[in-house]
């Protein structure tokens, strides 16, 4: 009977949603969903950017947004007009804003990866060079902290999948931990556990445990708040080689990121843990022409009030060369 109800509901949303955001919700090449307050639904896609394609009644979307809520066991109304959770549809990242909050009823719905994408594709594609990524296989094999950063959208999940992609076949016998709050990251590593956030157990109770689940490397879908501190201490203590993503513009906004993340859980600084935990951030951003890995940076540590660090994976103009991790 549950089995059942499941499936009615999710039939439910599907039709609610109609058929032009079901199709795109099944097209592989679909990023994100977005449905304006004016009622103009967009759709992107890889390599095509957004494109206006339909259009929705407000009234339509506010049923949409009522039947989410229901999936999720939560209510939205004007007193709690924003709903955030996991689309019954393919696990896909659902935020649905209803007045007063936003002027008409308004969703976007952020697609689960569903194909892996390779670092040969990136390259290939014009999103990374073949130095950028010589030097994260040298980081992969070499149990670098990795630190992936980037702006809403830029395909900073995307990214980290294909890097754990090389980590499995640099290191396929490591057991991996994976922390997110929800189900994106992609892992074919045979002994890896998946652990994901709840109303009730937040990142900084997930990451206590992982040290009870003997991982030999620590990944986290997306580091958000003072658990970044719990974090950067496990890296530091035995559990090098893990990888994390952050909100930030560049590289070394991402220090500064993390440095205010931390800031939710202490009153010191932690500059020094931060510069000793992290060893490598990969900043990938949104261009005109598509996604794009801006810089790379090798950290080097912390020492008279500044950050030690250097670009690598780039092309030396004197010796034409490529500058690595090493």
């Amino acid at each position: 009977m549950k089995d059942e109800s499941a499936r009615r509901l999710r039939a439910s949303i599907g039709d609610a949603l109609g058929n032009t955001i079901c199709d795109a919700l099944k097209d592989p090449a679909v990023v994100e969903v977005m449905l304006n307050p004016d009622g103009n639904l967009f759709i992107e896609r890889v390599g095509q950017g957004i494109a206006r394609v339909d259009t929705m009644l407000s009234s339509d979307a506010e049923i949409v947004i009522g039947k989410v809520a229901h999936a999720l066991k939560t209510e939205v109304d004007q007193d709690r007009p924003i709903i955030s959770g996991e689309l019954p549809l393919g696990g896909h990242r659902f935020e649905g804003i209803l007045p007063p909050a936003a002027p008409k009823p308004m969703f976007t719905i952020r697609k689960r990866a569903s194909m892996l994408i390779r670092l040969e594709k990136y390259v290939a594609d014009g999103i990374m060079t073949v130095p950028q990524v010589d030097v994260i296989q040298e980081a992969i094999a070499e149990r670098l902290n990795i630190v992936i950063s980037g702006g809403t959208g830029t395909g900073k999940t995307t990214l980290t999948n294909a890097i754990i992609a090389e980590l499995v076949d640099v290191t396929p016998e490591h057991r991996l931990v994976i922390l997110e709050d929800t189900a994106e990251i992609q892992c074919a590593a045979d002994n890896h556990v998946i652990l994901h956030t709840t109303d009730s157990v937040d990142m900084g109770r997930l990451l206590k445990s992982t040290m009870r689940l003997r991982p030999d490397r620590i990944i986290v879908g997306e580091v958000r708040d003072g658990a970044a501190l719990t974090l950067l201490k496990a890296w530091n203590t035995g559990h090098p080689g893990g990888i994390a993503t952050v909100h930030a513009n560049s590289a070394i906004a991402a220090l500064t990121r993390l440095e205010q993340l931390v800031a939710e859980a202490s009153h010191q600084p932690m500059r020094e843990v931060i510069g000793e935990a992290v060893d490598l951030i990969v900043s990938i951003e949104r261009a005109p022409q598509g996604r794009k890995v801006r810089e790379i940076v090798r950290v080097e540590g912390f020492h008279d009030g500044k950050y030690l660090s250097r670009p690598v994976g780039t092309v030396s103009k004197s010796t034409g060369k490529a500058l690595h991790v090493a």
